[in-house]
């Protein structure tokens, strides 16, 4: 539990950084953007894989059931994973998707941490996943405070960016395809089945 606890302490830790006022640019000040950029980098990095490694560890260890969700939250779960590969995509692509949600990494972290929240309720996962959405939540509150925190993505995209959404949309199928298929097991090491 210690390795997973400091996993989510070092990452989380990292990523509410940028929400305390004035504190991001500060430390940004004292060592520099490109060390500060490498730094956060490499211990975002390491509370990641901390946190990987120790949710396993936990989870095959003294994990306490919180609840036991119902069989149908499985189908509920699966049908929530769909917008969440095609807003991780919007989050990189310029489109209309992009514009919409103006923050579509957060709302896809928050239905990701959602979803698994509804059929996983053993001890870890609601750490795990817990964290996970309330920092999401936390984040795009901050956001919306912060004076750079709402990009301006024009409604009224050049007509070489028109078709942006459908490939939007069709990759982030054809990768939610591939994950159901066979990418949880291989990425995550759990299978769907």
């Amino acid at each position: 539990m210690t390795l997973f606890l400091v996993g989510l302490i070092i990452f989380f830790g990292l990523h509410f950084l940028p929400m305390a006022s004035g504190l991001k640019a500060s430390v940004v000040a004292r060592l520099g953007a490109t060390p500060y950029k490498i730094g956060y980098s490499i211990l975002s990095i390491v509370g990641l894989v901390l946190m990987i490694h120790g949710y396993g560890a936990v989870r095959m260890g003294d994990n306490p059931v919180l609840y036991t969700p119902p069989e149908w939250t499985r189908h509920l779960t699966m049908l929530l994973m769909v917008p969440v590969f095609i807003l991780l995509i919007a989050a990189y692509v310029q489109g209309r998707i992009k514009a919409r949600f103006r923050h579509p990494m957060l709302v896809a972290v928050k239905i990701w941490a959602l979803a698994h929240l509804l059929v996983r309720g053993d001890l870890a996962s609601v750490m795990l996943f817990g964290s996970f959405l309330v920092w999401a939540v936390v984040d795009r509150i901050s956001l919306k405070r912060r004076a750079d925190g709402e990009p301006s993505v024009a409604l009224h995209l050049p007509a070489e960016r028109k078709m942006a959404d459908v490939f939007i949309i069709l990759a982030g199928l054809a990768i939610y395809g591939w994950f159901v298929w066979q990418g949880h097991a291989l990425v995550i090491g759990v299978p769907l089945s």
